[in-house]
């Protein structure tokens, strides 16, 4: 185990006298990638708008990283859409951070047009958001979080919009991206095999907004490799999910 990035304990989320997160205890690890599977409703969005300080707990103790003395560690945020800034060019775009003062000091102009580069996006830097394609666009809001040098990248269902073959194209971007800057993601999806092809631990919540079942994708103490593959896990995970194995997910 590493060091802890964040820790829930205990938590409760209520809106109006109506549970949303129940009894929840939830740790990630620095530079681990974590991937909450669940059914709408389930509080998986919820869930991340607590870890982006977006909504606080009704009850239970968030905590984060094994230092006392830290705080919130630096955070950038995707959501479902990009909602990037159509007056803004995309390089207008990803140096958008600077203009926050929590993420002047960390923000290097440099830095992004960097990730820019790295990640194949330099081409679009003059467009507009009106003449991005759908995978682009969130190609887009991904850097521009990554660009303020983020500690923990929460992401919000950001390839539910899109077709099969992009969302596959950027699925495989995305790990690439999150393991080159080493940096600690907490995935939201309700799509069973991009959760499995993408995370270090799966997390399911079920309808009562309680932690139902979590399986791990990393080597055992052993060192065996995990065959992220594997019918076997897959249908474990569908079987919990609620869901028929080979249906749509």
């Amino acid at each position: 185990m590493g060091t802890r990035a964040v820790r829930i304990t205990g938590g409760r989320k209520s809106f109006r006298g109506h549970t949303v997160l129940s009894d929840i205890d939830f740790t990630v690890d620095e530079a681990e990638f974590v991937a909450i599977l669940g059914r709408s409703g389930s509080g998986k969005t919820t869930l991340l708008r607590v870890l982006a300080g977006l909504e606080t707990l009704t009850a239970g103790t968030l905590d984060w990283s094994d230092d006392t003395d830290a705080g919130r560690p630096h955070t950038g945020v995707v959501f479902q859409r990009p909602l990037l800034m159509p007056w803004l060019t995309v390089g207008e775009n990803i140096g958008f951070g600077r203009r926050f003062a929590a993420h002047r000091a960390a923000f290097d102009r440099a830095y992004a047009q960097g990730l820019l580069d790295r990640f194949g996006l330099a081409g679009l830097a003059d467009r507009y958001p009106d003449e991005l394609s759908g995978g682009q666009a969130q190609r887009v809001a991904i850097i521009r979080a990554a660009a303020i040098r983020p500690r923990l990248l929460l992401l919000d269902e950001p390839f539910s919009a899109l077709d099969p073959a992009v969302r596959g194209e950027l699925q495989t971007w995305l790990a690439e991206l999150t393991a080159e800057l080493a940096i600690t993601v907490v995935l939201v999806t309700h799509d069973v095999d991009e959760a499995i092809r993408l995370a270090d631990r799966v997390v399911l919540l079920s309808e009562t907004g309680r932690i139902g079942a979590q399986w791990s994708l990393t080597p055992d103490s052993t060192g065996s490799v995990v065959d992220r593959s594997d019918p076997v896990r897959r249908s474990d995970i569908l079987a919990n999910f609620g869901r028929q194995v080979g249906q749509k997910v």
